[in-house]
């Protein structure tokens, strides 16, 4: 018992009974057109309908935009389907009951009888035809075609929305709650429109349903009461055509009602003003257009024969009108002129402000147009979703979150054309043709391609662009064959890896600090900033991601900084025994398959010239007597040329003293090539010097 009264009291909280209107209403609506129903319950769901038409047809005319009524065509089926069963209901009770008088079928009906056609059934009848044509062929027809054409330019227009929705992210016009809020906007536009076009069927059919129940019923009302009630044929033909054409009229006018209600709807063009004050302003707003016709009708109204009365009292009316409208724009312009100061004050007040100071994107895509499918969300744009996979795999493999890539397009660039900014600069560029592949010569080709020839953007190796149909010629020919998504998308992925100490600020050194103290708080609250600051901690972490080192291990990082912050806090010292400790992990990935390193070494007696020359040698190296350096950064390249030629990594092993010099020296004379120090290496791994660089030929 105790359980069964926990359900009634769930059942009737306030929620579930709302929860539960709807249904019950339906199953009502469906009943009456089973139950036979009493004439006072029919009058009470007749008024009901009537009651609920004028309801909806004053809630459109009060909707600022079609989506404040989105459940309109639902609505629209809902009073449909009352309608016809309300003729249902009524039909039956009419045809058993219609032989003992006019108020057999309820008062309304009785009502709409006599009262609205004077008892006249053949007035009846006309009246009941204009209603239900005006409806079918004028207004619903209309509201109908309204809602296909604004459903068709609704979903015509939605990849261009959604492009300027994903703009306006892109460019921090707008936050990714909104965004969202906006994709869905547009969405259920379109759904509406959608479902108006096929709401208004509902109506149109409920038209074509009336005109056959009151054939039906003028029909069957006839043969009832001759045949089985004895009456004349005249007296059963009055009889049942007012009753009937009552019927019809309580049910259409409702139906007329809410057709206009769904004209209004579909036909208004969304602002921030309600229909009637819309056509107010728009239509009698304007002073001119109400002189005109006030003189047009007053010289009706002189006319011999016309009538006079009617003319002249609306020339009057719309005079006075015309009259308030000059009256009220000189007030306006009248208190604009008393106020020059105070209108030129806003101008003269206008400072700079930091609101128009507009950040720099940190990471920024710019593609030409005939790129912006790529990117266009709304059509499912293939190079979305492969910046979004290049973010988490950089934070994957590099060891932190790099700034969202900003896309927008700009017409200064080549239709094909895109750049790549890093802090408002660029630091990459090219083009790329959707439809088609970039054919990429890896230097072991088996033949040429025609095709329009270029570079890869990313790497530089000699390209071209082909057509699609040839990408599997170009497969067995050796080429590596990508498509323009892909292109834009490595060339993105590799500058992100070449500057990604850059894209390591302050913020993303805190926040990856604030990630790592979810695991091991002490050792943060310990370090940073007690012990080391963020910036010096930011700038080791620099230093390690432009030589390639990734930091992953952040756990070392911090343990390794930790126990030597408190003897040094040179940022360079630091990152060589953050070097040391990460060793194993820095081999492993120059060298991921085997115990041998292959490595450039430097002839003994240049090691010892070399650091000599460091004690007047600033950190890149610049202090180096020049001739010593050109020898030096000659014979680096050719080395390191050799070492790939060779399929070997181009890494050079010093002494832990010179790594950092040599480093930095270096690196403008090879970009790829890594400078490791001796104490880096791991006992486990045996070294093999393969060339030794300042050696005698």
């Amino acid at each position: 018992m105790a359980t069964q009264a926990v359900t009634w009291q769930t059942l009737l909280r306030a929620d579930n009974l709302k929860a539960l209107a709807a249904p019950i209403l339906i199953i009502l609506v469906l009943s009456m057109m089973v139950l036979p129903l009493p004439s006072f319950m029919l009058d009470l769901f007749f008024t009901f309908n009537i009651a609920l038409s004028v309801m909806v047809m004053l809630v459109a005319l009060y909707t600022l935009k079609p989506l404040d009524f989105s459940i309109f065509p639902t609505v629209l089926l809902v009073t449909t389907l009352l309608r016809l069963s309300l003729n249902v209901a009524s039909t039956r009770i009419v045809l058993l009951e219609g032989h003992t008088g006019p108020d057999a079928a309820g008062k309304v009906i009785e009502a709409f009888g006599h009262f609205l056609v004077g008892g006249n059934y053949a007035v009846g009848i006309i009246v009941f035809l204009i209603l239900t044509l005006i409806n079918f062929i004028v207004i619903t027809k209309g509201a109908g075609r309204i809602a296909e054409v604004s459903a068709r330019f609704t979903l015509d227009a939605m990849p261009g929305k959604q492009m300027a929705i994903d703009a306006d992210l892109n460019a921090g016009l707008i936050g990714e709650q909104e965004a969202k809020s906006r994709r869905k906007e547009i969405a259920q536009e379109a759904d509406f429109y959608g479902s108006m076009d096929g709401a208004s069927k509902f109506v149109r059919g409920d038209a074509i349903a009336g005109i056959l129940i009151l054939i039906i019923n003028l029909i069957g009302g006839l043969i009832i009461g001759v045949m089985l009630h004895d009456m004349s044929a005249g007296t059963a033909a009055k009889t049942y055509t007012l009753l009937t054409i009552g019927d019809g009229l309580v049910a259409q006018i409702p139906a007329l009602i809410v057709s206009v209600a769904a004209g209004l709807v579909v036909s208004r063009v969304s602002d921030d003003k309600d229909i009637t004050t819309s056509f107010m302003a728009q239509v009698f707003g304007n002073p001119v257009v109400l002189t005109l016709t006030a003189s047009i009708l007053f010289i009706l109204g002189v006319i011999p024969g016309m009538p006079s009365f009617v003319f002249l009292l609306l020339a009057l009316g719309l005079g006075a009108l015309a009259w308030w409208r000059i009256k009220e724009k000189q007030a306006v312009a009248l208190a604009a002129e008393e106020k020059p100061a105070a209108a030129a004050a806003p101008e003269e007040s206008v400072e700079a402000s930091w609101a128009d100071v507009a950040p720099v994107d940190v990471l920024g895509l710019e593609v030409g147009y005939r790129l912006i499918p790529l990117v266009d969300r709304g059509q499912d744009g293939e190079l979305l979703k492969r910046i979004r996979g290049l973010r988490k795999k950089f934070a994957q493999e590099v060891g932190f979150l790099s700034s969202p890539v900003h896309i927008r397009d700009n017409l200064e660039l080549k239709p094909n054309g895109y750049r790549i900014t890093l802090k408002g600069v660029e630091i990459g560029a090219g083009e790329a043709y959707p439809g088609m592949h970039l054919a990429i010569n890896p230097g072991r080709v088996s033949g040429m391609l025609a095709g329009n020839p270029t570079k890869d953007p990313a790497f530089g190796l000699p390209a071209v662009w082909i057509e699609s149909a040839m990408r599997d010629q170009a497969h067995i020919m050796g080429y590596t064959v990508v498509d323009a998504g892909t292109v834009v998308a490595t060339h993105l992925n590799h500058l992100i890896l070449t500057h990604a100490a850059e894209l390591l600020g302050r913020q993303e050194t805190q926040s990856l600090l604030d990630h790592l103290a979810k695991d091991a708080p002490k050792l943060i609250e310990e370090l940073v900033p007690k012990v080391l600051s963020l910036s010096t901690a930011q700038r080791v972490l620099q230093n390690l991601l432009e030589e390639g080192v990734n930091i992953r291990d952040m756990r070392t990082i911090i343990e390794t900084l930790a126990e030597n912050a408190p003897r040094t806090q040179d940022p360079a010292e630091l990152t060589a025994l953050v070097r040391v400790s990460l060793g194993r992990a820095i081999v492993q990935q120059l060298y991921p398959n085997g115990q041998e390193l292959a490595v450039m070494a430097l002839e003994p007696g240049l090691e010892r010239l070399l650091a000599q020359a460091m004690q007047g040698a600033g950190s890149d190296g610049s202090g180096i007597e020049p001739g010593l350096a050109d020898t030096l950064l000659r014979e680096t390249v050719v080395a390191a040329k050799r070492q790939e030629d060779l399929g070997l990594p181009a890494v050079l092993l010093v002494p832990s003293s010179l790594r950092w010099l040599m480093s930095r020296f270096l690196r403008r004379a090879w970009t790829n090539l890594k400078v490791l120090a001796n104490n880096e290496i791991p006992d486990s791994k045996t070294i093999k010097v393969t060339v030794v660089i300042g050696a005698k030929a």
